[in-house]
């Protein structure tokens, strides 16, 4: 696959003739469907909605931070390895052919993308198909070598691929093996667990049977754990005297009232609230008595007293004393901060309830700490990690005594069944399947694959039984929230612990269920291949790499991993010693921009630049022309100022990316997020994440000066931007998708010559970009008829305002069209001198486009986003259906891309949301145009089929 080659000799390079234009570039190779178009609000729909999926959903295997979508990582390795249609001339020779071809594709990207089709065999045929067809019969291997959590290489082998991942983090490398490792070696596979393959007929498709082994050995873990501790996990005792289960206690923690005539217990409370359901309220009254304090329970009536600790700072109950953080922090480092039980949650029918602490469950909280508890030092990160500063600064204070006990005895009981699957696996002769080695190899690695899963349940159980996790009272779910509610280690005052056999949500038999229902989705085909390695030292031979790196400091991996590291090493360590071999994570050479370990801001932003640039230059080594490389990059909103001008992080990756020798073709801007506001089409403000394409640039790239380059993206922008806007991308997108051909055009050349004669950086080039962009969208307006054209100049000025009727004659008359014409055609009003634009809303709901004598693109928009907006996409379809023998409707699609950037340039976001909602949903108005029966009624459309 190294097959790299020197391009042209023109200055062109790899970039070929830049994103949009399709056909095929100068090295040779085919354009793919990503570096032109995309359904890109199809598939930002579904990366949003794809975060409220939990059941069978991958992330429900194993908490990982930043996951790109799967619906976003399957789209775009299709599109990355499928050929744009412009790009086979031979079959598609004209425009209007590649349109439809394209649009084709589309509809399979859009299926695909929909989780509901997930297990629909057909159409993953149809896209391997397609695939296949594009890459000749040979595909090449998917690597992501930033794998974390997996969303990339999962994607390629479900599309039929060959997926391979590394990472340098011994956790995700974990994952990533129990994700597109192991499930295809065990495909088909009946269980071994006693009984198990007989209590079911017929086959095991799939990682079935590995799941249901998973299923049984971890509810035998969990049965035999509650043998043997379960006496410190006691039921509640409830008024009517019956039992019920505990959800959880929450405990406050206390430190000593630094008040010498006081001396009292402090408890340090947040929030006394325990439920918040109107009717079932219930919350905790603190009860003085002497230097002692003891809690009951209240509600519904009344409500409870504020909390005695916000932002660090406290008062005592006692004597009223105002206590500094500085005396709550020495005394957790002096490790004299206590905990004292407050309330306990309990499931009962229909309803919570909650009980006041007693004698027993107090003396069952009381066990003896362990002895090899993981002890080891938290990093001392001030932006993530804020529990060091209270004492909180080893692993094992984030966990109260009983926990640990826990913790141990379910880290005994994964090597424990290990050892069980080890007997009960039947001889390698007798199992199906083809796997080779001898009997004690293959039961080795059977019993090495089921043990991975049980020991991603208990680190996955750590997650909701810590310290760190609190008691949500929100009326809508009173449970606990987990400790990574953020991607930090946060400080807690009152904290609660989950009963880990109990009904509710964080304990073993709902993680190990949930992990089990989300391996009978993985895909379970095609070779996976997982390693733990660097991405700047690896090989990149014979490999595809669509990758999600790390991103300056976002996230600080290494250091948060290292709190499931250090329970999967006591479960796994002597089974995966190369993995596991470290104390914790490998955090010197991660590609993680942390100030505390590299000597302030400015070294850890220089360590991180020249990381990746060092990764990206090792790809480009053995980079393939036959296909684009694709990289996401993720941001945080933080990234945007107040003027809405986004930070020199995204300048320097474009940066990086074009001296590591890529060209950039494509920008794709993916939106996990719905709603916010929505920044100037000036400004290429980031969406959740970018994807890019890039291509190798040929060493034999050539120069141009500045006055070239203008003139090469006034030829190239046009094109590619009708491409963008008939593809489907939303309005408050296209700023960003044109980076992308603007940015093919820049990177295609070694350097850009600026006047000067020094070299143009990045942020120079998207200035261009955007001026020109701007220029072409109001190049655009010439398309439209003369009122349309009035129109748009006067919403320039007023938007739906009033005016002068003065003003609006001369206008008028310049655009070769009159104000009382437009009057009489329905588009604005004009009354005693002054001059006012209808809004959608204020249009009537009869309109039909057939019987008017007087029609314009500005009319039949407006009132399309009127449909929209109040009786949805039917009826707008109804509307477009009657309108498309009248105007031309790509013109019309157009409009709302201007008038979007127009309300965008003036700040009127309700409106804009409006031109962007109807641009955002024109491909979906056009199906329903497709589709739209003729009306037969009186009213809108009362005609015939004849008369029309």
């Amino acid at each position: 696959m190294s097959d790299a080659g020197t391009g042209g000799t023109d200055g062109m390079g790899a970039g070929g003739t830049g994103a949009g234009s399709g056909g095929t570039g100068s090295g040779g190779y085919r354009k793919k469907l990503i570096e032109v178009a995309l359904p890109l609000e199809e598939i930002n729909k579904q990366s949003a909605r794809e975060k409220s999926i939990r059941h069978g959903h991958p992330s429900t295997l194993h908490l990982w931070w930043a996951r790109r979508p799967l619906a976003a990582c399957r789209a775009v390795l299709f599109a990355q390895l499928v050929d744009d249609p412009s790009s086979r001339p031979e079959e598609f020779p004209t425009e209007a052919e590649q349109e439809v071809e394209r649009k084709r594709l589309f509809g399979i990207i859009e299926r695909l993308v929909n989780w509901d089709n997930i297990n629909d065999k057909a159409l993953y045929e149809e896209a391997r198909r397609e695939i296949w067809k594009s890459c000749d019969g040979n595909p090449p291997p998917i690597l992501d070598p930033f794998a974390g959590g997996g969303s990339i290489p999962l994607e390629a082998q479900r599309l039929g691929l060959e997926a391979h991942a590394s990472d340098l983090n011994p956790v995700p490398v974990l994952i990533n093996k129990a994700l597109i490792e192991i499930p295809p070696k065990w495909a088909g596979q009946p269980p071994v667990f006693p009984g198990a393959a007989e209590e079911r007929m017929g086959d095991w498709p799939g990682a079935t049977g590995l799941a249901e082994d998973v299923r049984r050995y971890g509810k035998w873990m969990r049965d035999e754990a509650e043998k043997r501790i379960g006496h410190l996990y006691p039921k509640a005792k409830l008024a009517d005297g019956t039992k019920a289960n505990v959800i959880a206690w929450i405990w406050a923690r206390t430190v000593t009232c630094p008040n010498p005539a006081c001396g009292s217990t402090m408890p340090l409370v947040r929030s006394f609230w325990l439920g918040r359901k109107k009717g079932k309220e219930r919350y905790v009254e603190p009860i003085v008595e002497g230097k002692q304090i003891r809690f009951e329970i209240r509600g519904p009536e009344g409500k409870p007293q504020d909390g005695t600790i916000i932002k660090g700072k406290a008062v005592c109950l006692i004597c009223g004393a105002p206590v500094r953080s500085s005396y709550i922090q020495s005394e957790g480092k002096a490790r004299r901060m206590g905990v004292q039980l407050m309330a306990i949650a309990a499931e009962g029918p229909r309803m919570r309830y909650y009980l006041a602490p007693n004698e027993e469950h107090c003396q069952a909280a009381a066990v003896v700490r362990p002895d090899n508890v993981p002890d080891s030092a938290l990093a001392e990160d001030p932006r993530n990690i804020w529990c060091v500063n209270y004492g909180l600064d080893t692993f094992d204070q984030l966990f109260t005594d009983r926990q640990l006990v826990a913790f141990e005895t379910f880290s005994d009981l994964v090597l424990e069944a290990r050892e069980k699957i080890l007997g009960e696996t039947p001889s390698v002769d007798s199992c199906r399947g083809s796997h080779v080695g001898k009997n004690g190899v293959y039961k080795e690695a059977y019993a090495d694959a089921v043990s991975i899963y049980l020991a991603l349940a208990v680190s996955r159980l750590a997650d909701y039984s810590s310290t760190l996790t609190t008691w949500s009272s929100n009326p809508q779910n009173e449970l606990l929230r987990n400790t990574f509610a953020r991607q930090s280690l946060p400080m807690t005052w009152d904290f609660g612990e989950g009963n880990i056999f109990g009904p509710s949500s964080g304990t073993l038999d709902i993680i190990i269920s949930a992990i089990a229902k989300s391996m009978m989705m993985l895909p379970s085909g095609g070779r996976g291949e997982v390693a733990q390695l660097d991405a700047g030292n690896r090989t990149y031979e014979g490999v595809l790499v669509s990758t999600d790196p790390p991103y300056y400091d976002n996230i600080g991996y290494a250091d948060l991993a290292d709190f499931f590291y250090v329970w999967l090493r006591r479960s796994l360590g002597s089974v995966f010693p190369d993995i596991l071999s470290t104390l914790l994570t490998p955090k010197t050479d991660e590609l993680v921009a942390n100030p505390y370990r590299h000597g302030g801001k400015g070294g850890a932003t220089r360590f991180f630049e020249d990381g990746f640039q060092k990764v990206f230059t090792q790809i480009r080594k053995s980079a393939t022309e036959r296909f684009p490389m694709t990289v996401f990059y993720a941001f945080k909103q933080s990234e945007v100022d107040e003027n809405g001008d986004a930070s020199t992080g995204w300048e320097t990756l474009l940066e990086g990316m074009i001296r590591s020798g890529w060209s950039i073709t494509a920008t794709w801007p993916i939106r996990t997020e719905r709603g916010g506001r929505m920044i100037s089409i000036g400004t290429n403000a980031l969406a959740s994440s970018v994807v890019l394409a890039c291509r190798p640039r040929p060493e034999t790239a050539g120069l141009i000066d500045r006055r070239g380059l203008i003139n090469i993206l006034k030829t190239e922008l046009p094109g590619a931007l009708r491409d963008l806007q008939q593809g489907g991308i939303a309005p408050v997108d296209l700023a960003q998708a044109a980076i992308g051909p603007g940015m093919a055009v820049f990177s295609r050349y070694a350097q850009v010559i600026e006047s000067d004669g020094s070299p143009m950086r990045v942020r120079a080039a998207l200035i261009l970009i955007n001026q020109i962009l701007a220029e072409v969208l109001s190049e655009q307006e010439g398309d439209f008829d003369s009122d349309t054209r009035f129109c748009i100049e006067w919403f320039k000025g007023y938007g739906f305002d009033s005016g002068k009727f003065g003003e609006a004659d001369t206008l008028s008359r310049a655009m070769d069209t009159a104000v009382a014409g437009l009057d009489r055609a329905g588009v604005l009003k004009s009354r005693g001198g002054i001059v006012q634009l209808f809004s959608p809303g204020e249009l009537p709901n009869d309109y039909d486009p057939r019987d008017d004598d007087r029609i314009s693109v500005w009319e039949v928009v407006m009132h399309l986003a009127k449909r929209l907006d109040e009786e949805g996409i039917g009826a707008a379809g109804a509307l477009m259906a009657a309108a498309k023998t009248r105007v031309d409707l790509d013109t019309s699609k157009e409009l709302s891309y201007l008038l979007y950037s127009i309300c965008e340039k003036r700040n009127w976001a309700k409106t804009a949301l409006l031109f962007n909602m109807l641009g955002s949903e024109w491909s979906e108005i056009e199906k329903a145009a497709r589709n739209a029966p003729i009306p037969m009624t009186q009213g809108m459309f009362d005609f015939t089929p004849e008369e029309d």
